[in-house]
């Protein structure tokens, strides 16, 4: 982008509120800074979680508490935060939230303890949840012509998924020079490009008449999702317990009531006739589904690479790459495919071929060499990008201009929660399996303790033994990780599968426009 077009804002809208074509263009390359933002920030986490757990000394709890609290906030504020933006202005809420990620970011670079961690990840979910919606709702509104959205939504998508291959590489470097913290750091300059250069190329767009931000459907559209995520991951990992079903039934009854309120107001916070429209659910429901057979094995895969095949920051990000390359290219591609053949073959074609990657994992072993490994990956990565951004594109497509940001944000409340439960139910599938492996006889009893805790525990507490006893300990922990992760490859098939067959039903009728 040449220095000139900084120094003067976009360009005079064309008659009936477009912008210029160069304009619009320059406007999404903006949009997806956002965008990239946040997928370096979902990425590095997985990276850092060795290093962090080494030195703030979680338990296996808190370490999953740090792995999903993000989600939890950001999928319980989406909807608030979408229908805010459609009423104050999406660059207004896109500027402010990117200033309060950035500044949140550094709170968690320098977290000095568990909790501390905890609290500043659910900070920085209340600011994500005013990115992504607002970037979305703003393509909607920039981009009136169908074919040139669906290229817009696919780089949309790509980023994201350009986003999760930088962050590991970036991520890894910055681990292997600098301490854990730096990698959250480098939100910082991203976030400033992002607030300077959106002040002046960004068009403003909201509703022109819609009433007042209900407070009380943002308290239950809140309590509500926090409450049934906890719930379900409490109960999945500790069994039933009355704390947990007190927060699901609490959570249950807000979502009731937040249905019941937005049925009732003139103008909700969430216009539940949008549901009516099949593909409008069957987009969502894919999207939710896809991301919880996904995202828990996903957490737990740099690990696998660092702490069972012994790679460094660097090569574990490096062997991430070969899923973002798949979903970036899978996602310029996606809107012509769709128009070729049809939405619900792509999607369903695009899930299934995930399913399919997801099941050859439940042959993984500690020594299982590269080659299958990042084969499985390309294969999730094209499926990714063929299914999400096909999806987005008939979320928007089928809302009015006006409600492009809680649109917008029911497909990321979709993809936030499915991350949510997905960490809760097949991350404890793994955290279960593996806290049940034999500790190697001659193991003192505190070591044991940690090692039971977490593999980053295990590791820990190797280098306390003698060698015979901390290769013994290393090798059942790491056995056990993988027999975890077997496990949960086998669930999280299982639920791409069926999503992919719902979605060919549900589908069935969508059609891209153009």
């Amino acid at each position: 982008m040449s220095t000139h077009l900084l120094a003067k804002p976009a360009g005079p809208a064309q008659p009936g509120g477009q912008l210029p074509r160069a304009a619009r263009w320059f406007a999404l390359a903006v949009l997806v800074l956002a965008v990239l933002l946040v997928a370096v920030d979902a990425t590095v986490l997985g990276l850092a979680t060795p290093f962090l757990s080494e030195d703030l000394r979680p338990t296996g709890t808190q370490l999953l508490w740090i792995g999903d609290i993000y989600s939890f906030v950001i999928a319980g504020l989406l909807v608030s935060m979408g229908s805010l933006g459609d009423r104050i202005g999406r660059k207004k809420l896109l500027l402010l939230g990117a200033t309060a990620f950035g500044g949140v970011s550094v709170l968690t670079a320098y977290a000095s303890s568990p909790e501390m961690m905890i609290a500043a990840r659910a900070l920085l979910g209340v600011a994500g949840a005013t990115l992504m919606p607002a970037t979305l709702a703003l393509i909607r509104n920039i981009f009136p012509d169908p074919r040139e959205r669906s290229l817009a939504v696919g780089v949309w998508g790509a980023t994201a998924s350009a986003g999760a291959a930088v962050g590991p590489v970036v991520g890894g470097f910055l681990l292997e020079h600098f301490w854990w913290g730096s990698v959250f750091l480098i939100n910082l300059p991203v976030m400033a490009v992002l607030v300077v250069v959106g002040a002046r190329l960004l068009p403003e767009s909201k509703d022109p008449s819609p009433g007042p931000w209900d407070l009380v459907s943002v308290v239950l559209s809140l309590v509500g999702v926090v409450g049934v995520v906890y719930a379900v991951k409490e109960t999945a990992a500790h069994g039933i317990r009355a704390e947990a079903a007190a927060a699901g039934v609490a959570g249950a009854v807000a979502l009731f009531w937040f249905v019941r309120r937005q049925l009732t107001l003139a103008r909700p916070l969430l216009d539940m006739r949008l549901f009516r429209n099949r593909g409008f659910s069957g987009a969502v429901l894919a999207d939710l589904l896809t991301i919880l057979g996904l995202s828990g094995l996903v957490f737990f895969l740099s690990q696998f690479f660092q702490l069972v095949q012994g790679r460094s920051p660097l090569e574990a990000g490096l062997a991430e790459l070969p899923a973002a390359v798949g979903a970036v290219a899978a996602g310029l591609l996606a809107g012509v495919a769709a128009r070729r053949y049809s939405v619900r073959s792509v999607v369903a074609g695009g899930l299934a071929a995930i399913g399919l990657a997801l099941a050859a994992l439940t042959g993984l072993g500690p020594a299982t060499g590269y080659a299958p490994l990042g084969a499985v990956l390309l294969v999730v990565g094209v499926g990714a990008g063929l299914s999400f951004t096909v999806t987005a594109d008939v979320i928007l497509a089928g809302v009015p201009k006006e409600q492009a940001g809680a649109a917008s944000a029911v497909s990321e409340t979709a993809y936030e929660l499915g991350a949510a439960l997905g960490i809760a139910l097949l991350g404890s599938i793994v955290t279960g399996v593996y806290r049940d492996f034999t500790t190697p006889p001659g193991i003192p009893p505190a070591a044991a303790a940690t090692a039971h805790d977490s593999l980053g525990g295990a590791a820990a507490a190797a280098t306390t033994l003698p060698p015979p006893h901390a290769t013994a300990l290393l090798e059942a922990a790491q056995h056990a990780f993988t027999d975890g992760m077997r496990l949960a490859a086998g669930a999280g098939a299982a639920v791409l599968l069926a999503a992919s067959i719902a979605s060919f039903f549900l589908l069935r009728q969508e059609k891209l426009d153009g």
